[in-house]
């Protein structure tokens, strides 16, 4: 049973000494299920957000946010040149423990409609040249995780390993991602401090002169050392500003150039289907492994015989189709520990849901009028993913039961509207 407002508004009285509530409301964003949430004005004026676990998957992730928020001491603040929440305490909450954080102000902005240019885009390629730069003793001195180069590749062969073990993987993806993994070239890159995996939702936005920029940088449960190309899968699904957010930085970065960071980014978004294969067949869900099975099979159809390892797949910023990715999405299943590694039992919602559907047509005047596919001096290997081939059979195929009653009808429409909820729902 969740939790009512006015019992997270009391747990904020014993998190902070001498707080005062005043009031307290939904917290409309974020959460999908995995906290109770609320914002709780206090009497100076001030307002807190208060999120307490619902299950032992969500309090090991709310534990490492704390250490993470501890870890960014006022100095290592100063160094990011954007605010992280304050931790301000912790309460008991029955047999959980509620966290207590200030509230950042700003705005979030969905990655699809992500402007290019001045703005949110420069403004989101800063803030991440600007986390990666910070020294790793951040990280190494609260003992949270730090992965090498070859760990991290150890955990896309997992990935793949266990993806191609449920025997639904396209051999056109399982050659494009080995052949990946396999080019030692792609993982000579220098570790950083990350978020872990960033996303869209992370980032907090007020308007200035020069349009949206980022003030704020939220979900540091994953910090750690480890590929920074982690933290910019996301813009898989941000196909307009991409390219100004990877300009911007790559002239930001205080490191060796990483002429390969874009082709890793692109790998760990299409991974994303290969780990909700696995989640699926963990689960023993067979309605999840054929949506994943139907989901890879579009995606090796759009990528085609294209390489990841194509001369110029760094830097592409060409355009296939950006279109929806409406999911039977269940929940992860829980994880042993709370690390950066690529657990193969879990998945990024956000990146399943990579494309709003409004972008569907702005963006399939990219695509070829003849063949329907992109021409073949276009590189599409760090484009959008198109998966427009299961969307179609996904909406003939729902079209085409037409009965209301049936159970498999209304499960699907349900998992569809719940992860619908999910994707938009950004941040907490």
């Amino acid at each position: 049973m969740a939790r009512s407002l006015l019992t997270l508004a009391a747990s904020v009285t014993s998190a902070v000494p001498g707080a005062s509530v005043s009031g307290v409301g939904s917290l409309t964003s974020g959460g999908a299920g995995r906290c109770d949430s609320a914002v709780v004005s206090l009497a100076d004026g001030t307002s807190v957000i208060v999120r307490a676990p619902v299950d032992a998957t969500a309090a090991r992730e709310l534990a490492a946010e704390a250490l993470a928020l501890r870890a960014l001491t006022p100095g290592v603040r100063e160094l990011l040149g954007f605010r992280a929440p304050r931790l301000l305490g912790e309460a008991g909450l029955g047999d959980a423990r509620a966290l207590v954080c200030d509230m950042l102000p700003g705005f979030h902005i969905d990655a699809a409609h992500i402007p290019p240019g001045e703005g949110a885009a420069i403004s989101i390629g800063y803030a991440l040249a600007s986390l990666h730069a910070l020294p790793h003793s951040v990280v190494r001195a609260e003992g949270l995780p730090q992965r090498s180069p070859e760990e991290a590749r150890d955990d896309v062969r997992t990935v793949i390993d266990r993806a191609g073990a449920t025997g639904r993987l396209p051999v056109r993806l399982t050659v494009r991602w080995r052949d990946a993994v396999e080019a030692d070239a792609l993982w000579r890159f220098e570790s950083t401090v990350t978020l872990g995996g960033a996303a869209a939702s992370s980032f907090l936005y007020q308007d200035t002169d020069m349009g949206p920029a980022v003030t704020g940088v939220l979900d540091w449960h994953g910090l750690s050392v480890g590929d920074p190309a982690v933290d910019l899968r996301w813009l898989a699904s941000a196909p307009e500003a991409s390219d100004d957010i990877y300009a911007a930085y790559s002239a930001a970065a205080h490191r060796s150039p990483d002429a390969f960071v874009q082709t890793r980014a692109r790998l760990y978004a299409e991974l994303e289907f290969a780990q909700w294969l696995v989640h699926g067949s963990d689960a023993h869900r067979p309605d999840v492994v054929d949506d994943a099975t139907a989901l890879l099979d579009a995606l090796a159809d759009g990528v085609g015989a294209d390489s990841l390892l194509d001369p110029g797949a760094a830097t592409s910023g060409g355009v296939d189709d950006a279109i929806a990715l409406l999911a039977s999405v269940p929940e992860p299943a829980a994880a042993s520990d709370v690390d950066t590694s690529m657990q193969t039992d879990a998945y990024d919602p956000e990146m399943i849901s990579l494309f709003s559907a409004s972008e569907r047509e702005h963006s399939a005047g990219a695509r070829s009028a003849a063949t329907g596919r992109p021409a073949p001096d276009e590189d599409v290997s760090t484009a959008p993913i198109d998966i427009s081939a299961w969307i179609d059979a996904k909406t003939h195929s729902s079209d085409a039961d037409g009965n209301g009653d049936d159970e498999e009808v209304e499960a699907e429409r349900a998992a569809r509207a719940a992860i619908h909820r999910w994707a938009s729902s950004g941040s907490e």
